[in-house]
C-alpha cells in the first residue's frame, strides 16, 4: 500500500513542474486525492460493498470535482492534473503511467450494457476537454489533443486531434515525428491513417513500441505544432485540383 502511495506521489512530482514536494501533493492535489479515494472505493466494490463504495466515490466527487465509478480500473501512477470535470465510467480501464487533464470524459455512447467505456493503454496522455467514448482500445503511448472527440480505436503511438478524432501523427513508420509522410514521395494522403496502404489490420513491427521506449516516453503534448487534419485534407484537395487543371491545360 505504501509503495503504491509513494509511486502515486512520485508521478505527480515528475510530471507537474508546479509540484514542489510530496507534502504539497498529498495535501493539495485533487487528482492525487481522487485516485487514492478511488483505490479504496474500488476495493470496497470488488468485495461486495457496492453501495458503500458508491457513496464513498460520490463523496470524493464532491470534494475533488472528479467522478470515477468504483468499478473502473486504474493502473499504477495515474496522474489526473487539475482534474475538475473529469469523468471515468464504470467499465473504463486505465493503464499505467497515464496522464489525464481537466474536463476529460472516458464514457459510453448510449445506454448499452456490458463493456461500454474505453480501455486506455499505458503511457497515454489525454489533454484537457477530450472525450473518449465507446468500448474500444486507445493504444499504448498515444496522445489525444485538447478538445478531441475520439469515437474509434487509436493505434499504438498515435496522436489524435479534432472532432471527430483523427490520427494526424504516428511515432513510428510510415510517419515521421513531424507528421509528414516518410513512406511515399510527398503524398499528402499518407498523413491520413485510413488512406495509408502500409498500415492494415496488422501494423508493421516497426510501429510497435518496445518496453524501453515506453519507460522513457514523455507525457508532454505539444498543442501548437500538431498537424491539423482539416488543413491536411484541404492541401490534398488543392493538390488534386492543381493536377486536374494541369491535365486540362495539356489538352
Amino acid at each position: 500500500m505504501f509503495k503504491r502511495l509513494k509511486s502515486d506521489i512520485r508521478c505527480v512530482l515528475e510530471r507537474d513542474p508546479a509540484a514542489r514536494n510530496a507534502l504539497e501533493v498529498f495535501l493539495c492535489y485533487p487528482g492525487f486525492r481522487a485516485v487514492r479515494s478511488h483505490r479504496l472505493a474500488h476495493f470496497l466494490h470488488m468485495h461486495g460493498l457496492k453501495l458503500i463504495a458508491r457513496i464513498f466515490s460520490q463523496w470524493s466527487r464532491a470534494a475533488t470535482g472528479i467522478e470515477i465509478h468504483p468499478a473502473a480500473i486504474l493502473g499504477d501512477r495515474v496522474f489526473i492534473d487539475h482534474g475538475m470535470g473529469v469523468v471515468i465510467g464504470e467499465t473504463a480501464v486505465v493503464g499505467d503511467d497515464v496522464t489525464i487533464y481537466q474536463g476529460v470524459t472516458l464514457g459510453g455512447t448510449g445506454k448499452d450494457t456490458g463493456k461500454r467505456h474505453p480501455t486506455i493503454g499505458s503511457h497515454v496522455t489525454i489533454s484537457s476537454g477530450a472525450k473518449v467514448l465507446g468500448p474500444f482500445k486507445v493504444g499504448d503511448c498515444s496522445k489525444i489533443g485538447a478538445g478531441a472527440v475520439v469515437l474509434k480505436e487509436v493505434p499504438v503511438g498515435a496522436t489524435v486531434v479534432g472532432v471527430p478524432g483523427r490520427v494526424v501523427k504516428l511515432s513510428a513508420c510510415p510517419f515521421t515525428e513531424t507528421g509528414m509522410p516518410a513512406c511515399a514521395d510527398g503524398r499528402p494522403e499518407c498523413n491520413l491513417l485510413g488512406s495509408c496502404p502500409a498500415i492494415g489490420d496488422s501494423p508493421p513491427a516497426a510501429q510497435r513500441i518496445d518496453a524501453e521506449r515506453k519507460e522513457s516516453w514523455s507525457s508532454d503534448l505539444d498543442q501548437i505544432h500538431m498537424p491539423d487534419p482539416v488543413e491536411i485534407e484541404l492541401k490534398r484537395l488543392q493538390a488534386r485540383i492543381a493536377a486536374l487543371e494541369e491535365k486540362l491545360r495539356e489538352k
